[in-house]
């Protein structure tokens, strides 16, 4: 956390000494330097709450490395680029910060590997996690051969590898994200084959890992600023998420998230329609002043946010949280029941299988008061 915090002090300091191409201090490279620092502390909470667990061990290998690149790019900028020669070894920092970001790209896939219970799922997932270990080792040498290439410039963008170098370079790349891919493929046979808190585990990665992939496709195709915030908070997410679910606080409330997120996102889209359908439909078809047309139309889509959004919920619970669906119905039903009943004796039994059914809780008592 010192040397990310440090960092993004060195890229403040030197914001006006260098290149706009090269300074750290711009919102992405702020906001991901800020995300960061959720690394640490996610590591530190799981290794502290389940030492036994290698994710939270993990978690604090990634952000050394992290910390380390971070630092030791905005070091060597201010070395060798804002002010040269006023610090020692720039060139080394700026060497070493050329290479070190590949250990977290790979602490990642270990991430997947392990997750949620800090071991592969079997032995036969064992030679996996040592072609990960394999192809991170090949990475280094491959990105330090190409780091000493650019020794004398080193924050050149132009390829530096020809020949051999080359060929290791790109058999790097394609080691590197077969090695993704596997952990990947490892977690989603993992959430398959997965049952009990184990999947609820599974699930809070899943939700995370969804939310990012839309906003990194986004990235792609809309180039700015707030989408690249918005990719950095749904890392900051997906650290979370891991470290929730492995800590198993609060791990049954997954279904209750996906349910009202995506009852939410449905009505929005439903309420979005309806806006632009009304405005098109008062200003084309009806010819209303514009300001009359998208009053109304606000109104009602105001109106019927809460109707609708009752609707979709329960449509929504009916599918993807079926547990609260299942008890709202018992509650619901025990109430109706409840108009008409006059015995305590029935109310009681009643209310004691009702509690049952909806909360399955491993004991039920009931004390009754018997006052006058």
């Amino acid at each position: 956390m010192a040397l990310i915090i440090g960092g993004l002090l060195l890229a403040y300091a030197d914001r006006y000494l260098v290149p706009a191409d090269l300074t750290g201090w711009t919102i992405p490279n702020v906001s991901t330097q800020v995300v960061n620092l959720a690394v640490p502390v996610a590591g530190f909470v799981v290794a502290s709450r389940r030492p036994e667990n290698r994710i939270g061990w993990v978690f604090l290998v990634a952000s050394l490395g992290l910390g380390v690149g971070g630092f030791l790019q905005q070091y060597a900028l201010h070395a060798l680029v804002a002010a040269p020669g006023s610090w020692p070894a720039g060139r080394a920092a700026a060497w070493l910060s050329n290479w070190v970001w590949v250990v977290p790209v790979f602490m990642l896939a270990f991430l997947l590997l392990l997750f949620p219970t800090g071991q592969v799922r079997s032995r036969r997932w064992r030679p996996v996690a040592w072609f990960v270990g394999g192809a991170l080792t090949l990475a280094i040498l491959s990105l330090m051969i190409a780091a000493s290439r650019i020794w004398a410039d080193p924050f050149t963008t132009s390829s530096p590898l020809t020949g051999p170098g080359a060929w290791l370079f790109w058999t790097t790349g394609l080691v590197l994200t077969a090695a993704l891919l596997l952990s990947v493929v490892a977690l989603v046979v993992r959430f398959a084959k997965s049952s009990g808190e184990e999947r609820l585990q599974l699930k809070w990665c899943a939700t995370a890992a969804l939310v990012l992939v839309v906003l990194f496709v986004t990235s792609i195709w809309v180039n700015s600023a707030a989408v690249n915030v918005l990719q950095s908070l749904a890392f900051l997410w997906l650290w979370t998420a891991i470290a929730v679910a492995v800590l198993k606080y609060r791990l049954y409330d997954i279904d209750k998230i996906i349910s009202r997120t995506l009852a939410y996102a449905i009505v929005t889209g439903l309420l979005i329609g309806m806006y632009v359908g009304l405005v098109l439909l008062a200003t084309q078809v009806f010819r209303f002043h514009t300001p009359v047309a998208v009053a109304a139309s606000t109104l009602a889509a105001a109106a019927l946010f809460n109707p609708l959004r009752r609707r979709v919920q329960r449509a929504v619970d009916r599918r993807f949280n079926r547990a609260r669906y299942d008890a709202d119905q018992t509650v619901t039903a025990f109430a109706a029941r409840l108009k008409d009943a006059v015995e305590l004796d029935s109310v009681r039994d009643d209310l004691a299988g009702v509690v049952q059914r909806a909360l399955e809780p491993a004991h039920v008592s009931i004390w009754v008061s018997r006052r006058n």
